[in-house]
């Protein structure tokens, strides 16, 4: 894409809110396209905490109410939830992709699903899936030490994309890890990238119109469909009175005298929202806490020395989250840098004062994380990394939604125990185990449904102590 003409700003409408302006044909639309994140982070520079930002061709224009402060983030996900709801255009394309589950559903359907789905995500219930993670780490390494001789090179963003999508459909599935796992791989970025494209778009033909998009997209919805549907049928059939426990086990046996249970419909689009989030976020996570201790060996030293005082030889276990403190704090520092949900979209209901400014009825919001977790109000230096930013007196001295990664309010994602877990886990198995350094000193992102590299994580990798 050619580059952006330089926007230009104006100071504020009758609104008082300030305004990020592109060009006179297409606002900043070629910006956002381009690099949606350096926009929203360029918007608050030059305009502050609340900032509109112009987006389409005239007749077609959208208009972004973007906040950027913790303060704001937290009226608009929180404090006023109900006045900003998920109805903006991404959502929608989302919905169509792939149903109507716990991230994109409203109102008493979601009150409904959540009712069924919490008892799954109880701490206790999550912390049983502490053996499924470290299975599927354990693979991991045993590849990596079958296919790479010491000072060999992984593309951890790759990697842990792969350990993520298995361990969540070995939670998910029991055994059918292999069935899903391929099938999804290929599907996912075919589906997500469909997502984006048309929820950016001012003008989208219909989805039933055989254009090479549209035939792909279908394509790989088809497919995912197919090997969803056919494991849920499977678990129908033969769970009659005996529920396994896995968690698809556990879904479709899900039920309340108010509340019903799921049908066949429900169950896959709870399952698809469950592999989008449950293991692109993670892995998200994972691959940028290694490639950014990969690039301060100091720090990394640190993290391995406390895995290896707590664990010794032997497996981690869910009750080994409290006893590694510091490794907690390079996961989270790793989320601020690079959050899995780098942007949060709303519309709102009926005007509302948000950080001091009139939010409009009907307007599209944006509320971004990527850009309040670096704002300079709440995080000093806010490019540097420095997992002591995490220690509990150092939290308790920031607001609350200075650090949003899992989003906030009733909304917050209900998987936020379980990525922490995984995320632990197998960060202390990979670093006990090998030794990380970087190739690729920057890795280039994305905004999609998840932030997303676009370019190689490389790390070379040696047998720890060696």
């Amino acid at each position: 894409m050619a580059a952006a003409q330089a926007p230009r700003t104006d100071s504020s409408d009758r609104t008082g809110i300030p305004r990020l302006e592109g060009s006179p044909l297409l606002g900043s639309l070629a910006d956002l396209k381009s690099d949606a994140l350096g926009t929203y982070q360029r918007a608050r520079h030059l305009h502050g905490d609340v900032v509109r930002i112009a987006a389409g061709p005239p007749g077609l224009r959208t208009e972004l109410h973007c906040v950027f402060s913790a303060e704001g983030a937290q009226q608009v996900l929180a404090a006023q939830a109900a006045n900003f709801r998920k109805d903006n255009a991404l959502y929608q394309e989302v919905r169509d992709a792939l149903g109507n589950g716990l991230l994109t559903s409203q109102d008493e359907d979601y009150l409904r699903q959540r009712r069924l789905v919490q008892p799954l995500f109880t701490k206790r219930r999550v912390d049983g899936y502490a053996a499924a993670v470290a299975t599927e780490t354990a693979a991991t390494l045993d590849a990596w030490e079958a296919a790479a001789a010491p000072d060999g090179v992984v593309d951890v963003a790759d990697e842990m994309m792969t350990l993520a999508l298995r361990a969540v459909a070995r939670i998910l599935f029991g055994t059918d890890v292999d069935a899903t796992a391929d099938v999804v791989d290929r599907s996912f970025p075919v589906i997500t990238a469909y997502v984006m494209r048309r929820g950016y778009s001012p003008v989208n033909v219909p989805r039933d119109w055989p254009t090479p998009g549209n035939k792909r997209a279908a394509a790989a919805m088809d497919e995912l469909y197919a090997v969803c549907d056919g494991i849920i049928a499977e678990r129908r059939s033969t769970a009659a009175g005996a529920t396994g426990e896995d968690l698809l086990s556990l879904l479709a046996a899900a039920s309340s005298v108010d509340d019903g249970e799921f049908d066949a419909t429900e169950l896959r689009e709870q399952v698809l929202i469950f592999l989008l989030a449950g293991h692109e976020t993670t892995a998200t996570s994972l691959a940028f806490s290694l490639h950014l201790l990969a690039r301060h060996p100091e720090l990394q030293d640190r993290a391995r020395a406390e895995i290896t005082a707590v664990l010794g030889d032997r497996t981690p276990e869910a009750a080994d989250l409290d006893r590694l403190p510091y490794l907690t704090q390079v996961l989270k520092e790793a989320m601020r840098l690079y959050p899995a949900a780098p942007v949060l979209g709303r519309r709102s209901v009926a005007a509302a004062e948000v950080d001091g400014h009139t939010i409009p009825a009907g307007a599209d919001v944006i509320v971004a994380p990527w850009v309040t977790h670096r704002h300079p109000g709440y995080w000093p230096d806010p490019e540097r990394f420095d997992p002591d930013r995490f220690t509990p007196e150092a939290e308790a001295a920031r607001p609350r939604y200075a650090w949003l990664p899992f989003g906030g309010g009733p909304r917050a994602c209900i998987g936020q125990h379980f990525s922490m877990l995984e995320s632990v886990i197998a960060l202390a198995m990979l670093l006990r185990a090998y030794e990380f350094e970087a190739v690729d000193t920057e890795v280039p992102v994305t905004a999609g449904i998840t932030l997303r590299t676009t370019g190689p994580a490389r790390c070379r990798i040696r047998r720890a102590g060696s």
